[in-house]
């Protein structure tokens, strides 16, 4: 973890390490993946399928998690890890329910017309949960269960080489079609479309930079969450926290890949000492030392003379994840405007978030935070406008709308206007 003191935080080196955001490659060769899939159906889906080791399909039958595949992954998983997934589950369910209970539908008059908008749950949706490092049953948590809540009307979730785990954490979680399917491949198909496989309203979950482009490049044909790069924490200290319980977090991130991100904001010099120094030894019996330690080496902690200042440079770093080990930090936490997720407090771990406390943990990575918030309740759902109107009060609207359009030279839409007169 390289160390900045507060007179280089304005240092090239030190600016470049915080704020600069990862661009998304152009992965040219997704562009083929995605275009011959939409050419080449299910064939294509089944030989890029194969070329990348994604899964070895005779057939798009294969494509499916059929019903005894299910029941047999049940019996791969220990009775422990299907009740840890339960509790997870309800938990997320839980929250996402008190969250839906906050979308209100409208009605009200304004001059004798009746406006008001609707919430309508998507159609379709695929959530697409990562096979790759680690088998992540947590992401079909996250991401089936607030579609569900919202009332989505067919939840599809696929992924490559997918483990019995994540089978039985989509099927707890109310996904109505699980998919072995994986990387840019499996995005154009449920985008365009196959044979066998209908084009999805939006598509949601993590992935790597390639699935990231794939979804970059299908936005538009249908929607998209948001584009999400490496994992990433911001802790802010001072001299009251617990260095070993920091550098476990800024580790717990670094594990993730080799690209994840873990930076610290802190009053106290003796304190990134310490931490730097956890890390150290917390590494040396870590399994998954040869990932972390490669992202631990590039964390960056900046010593500030104020809680201000870190609360100013936390903002513009817009993290995925922000930790606040602090004194009294429960009295600032309202200072802090921009990240996907908070966690206040030397208990609140952000592990928890990851997996059971009931918030989501698919949340904007990159600084994507100053405009979006994580995954919810929210993303599976169309707001829309109506308006009905009589004829008295039609003819009074048609007054100023026939104004204005001639004003904008809109005459077609004046005669629109002007008929309602």
């Amino acid at each position: 973890m390289k160390i900045y003191n507060q007179d280089e935080l304005k240092n090239e080196e030190f600016l470049k390490s915080f704020y600069t955001e990862i661009e998304f490659e152009t992965l040219t060769d997704v562009a083929k993946i995605i275009e011959n899939i939409k050419a080449g159906g299910d064939l294509a889906l089944i030989e890029y399928s194969k070329r990348f080791n994604d899964g070895d399909f005779r057939n798009a039958d294969d494509f499916l998690v059929k019903e005894e595949e299910i029941e047999e992954a049940y019996k791969k998983v220990s009775p422990e890890t299907i009740s840890t997934i339960k509790t997870a589950q309800k938990n997320v369910l839980e929250f996402a329910k008190k969250q839906f209970e906050c979308l209100k539908e409208l009605e009200l008059k304004i001059n004798d017309s009746i406006l008001g908008h609707k919430i309508i749950p998507l159609n379709r949706v695929l959530c697409y949960v990562p096979g790759g490092n680690y088998p992540l049953p947590s992401s079909c948590i996250m991401t089936v269960t607030p579609a569900k809540v919202a009332g989505v009307k067919e939840i599809c979730l696929t992924s490559p080489k997918i483990k019995p785990q994540t089978i039985v954490a989509a099927h707890i979680s109310g996904a109505d079609k699980i998919y072995k399917l994986g990387g840019a491949q499996s995005i154009s198909a449920f985008a365009y479309g196959t044979e066998t496989i209908s084009p999805v309203d939006k598509i949601v979950g993590p992935g790597n930079k390639f699935v990231t482009f794939a979804k970059k490049y299908v936005y538009g044909m249908c929607d998209i969450d948001f584009l999400a790069g490496p994992s990433e924490v911001l802790i802010v200290a001072d001299e009251t926290a617990d260095p070993r319980l920091i550098s476990a977090d800024m580790l717990a991130q670094a594990e993730h890949d080799k690209d994840a991100r873990a930076y610290l904001i802190t009053t106290s010099k003796k304190l990134a000492q310490d931490v730097e120094k956890s890390a150290r030894e917390q590494l040396q019996t870590l399994e998954t030392r040869e990932i972390a330690e490669i992202a631990f080496e590039k964390s960056v902690c900046a010593i500030v003379d104020s809680i201000d200042e870190a609360v100013k440079m936390a903002n513009l770093r817009a993290p995925e994840h922000l930790e606040l080990m602090f004194d009294r930090a429960d009295k600032k936490a309202d200072d802090f405007t921009n990240y996907g997720s908070l966690f206040i407090g030397q208990n609140c771990a952000e592990v928890f978030g990851d997996y059971c406390s009931g918030t989501n943990h698919v949340l904007p990575t990159n600084r994507a935070a100053r405009y979006t918030g994580g995954l919810s309740v929210f993303d599976f759902i169309k707001i829309l406008t109506y308006q009905n109107i009589d004829k008295e009060t039609a003819k009074t609207l048609a007054k100023t709308a026939s104004s204005l359009a001639e004003a904008e030279g809109l005459f077609a839409h004046k005669l629109a206007s002007d008929l309602r007169k």
